[in-house]
Formats: C-alpha cells, structure tokens, sequence
C-alpha cells in the first residue's frame, strides 16, 4: 500500500472514531433490567368448605350411582320416592334398617307410600352399586 494514500486515510479513519466517543463517561450506567419469572401463585390453606362428595368411600360410591340411576325418581320424588335429606320419609324406613331397605331396592316393592322397581328399574346395576346408593341416600336422611 502507497503511504502518501494511508496516512490521509488514516487520518479520517481516526477522526471519524474520535467524533463517535464521549468526552468523558456518564454520571451513571443503567443496565436493562432482567426479565424476572412470575412468582409463583401463593400457598393457601385448604377451603373449610364442606364438599358435596363424601369422604367415605362407600358413600362416595353411593353418591355416583344415585346421582347417575336414581335422583330422576328421587329429586322428584315419583311414585313416592322418598326424596334424600326428608327426615320424615326416611325415618320409617331407616328404622327397617339397611338390610332391609337395600333388599327391596334391589328386588323392587309395592308399597302404601309407594313403588319402586327391582333396582329402580336399571337391571345393569350391581348390588353393590344399590347397596351404596342406599347407604349414601339413608345417610344424607338422618
């Protein structure tokens, strides 16, 4: 490279790099903040609520087979279906005892107050599944 060429270029290069830069530094440097993660949800304590499903096992069970087979005729209280929670309509029958009230759910009955047929006319359902679902009714009745 010719140096009667490089030292003028060298010259505008160096002026060009000077008028860039400050004169002296700033008062202070802000940094961009980091992007922090969203804190996590805060810990509550469990709601004191009572819930709708049982704690028992059983009556758990007992609560799905009515709330899927028998709350149509029992909500409605059809063909003198005793609905859940009357203490009046189930105290006779809760003094027959479970057995009782579980064997002429599953066989079905033919009563003054009412009628019911043989697993309230589901034939698909267990005894067990009956059984629960009495146990489960009786229980939201005392």
């Amino acid at each position: 490279m010719n140096m009667k060429l490089f030292i003028p270029l060298l010259a505008v290069a160096l002026s060009l790099l000077s008028a860039c830069g400050l004169e002296k530094p700033p008062a202070s440097l802000k940094f961009p903040e980091e992007k922090k993660e969203a804190a996590p949800p805060p810990v509550t304590a469990p709601s004191t609520a009572k819930s709708d499903a049982p704690v028992d096992p059983k009556l758990a069970a007992g609560k799905t087979a009515y709330d899927t087979n028998c709350a149509a005729c029992h909500d409605a209280g059809m063909m003198g279906a005793p609905k859940p929670g009357d203490k009046a309509a189930w105290s006779p029958r809760i003094a027959q005892g479970i057995e009782v009230m579980t064997k002429k759910s599953i066989e079905g009955f033919q009563g003054k107050a009412g009628a019911m047929p043989a697993k309230g006319g589901n034939a698909s359902l267990t005894d067990d599944e009956v059984a629960n679902a009495v146990a489960y009714m009786a229980d939201k009745s005392k």
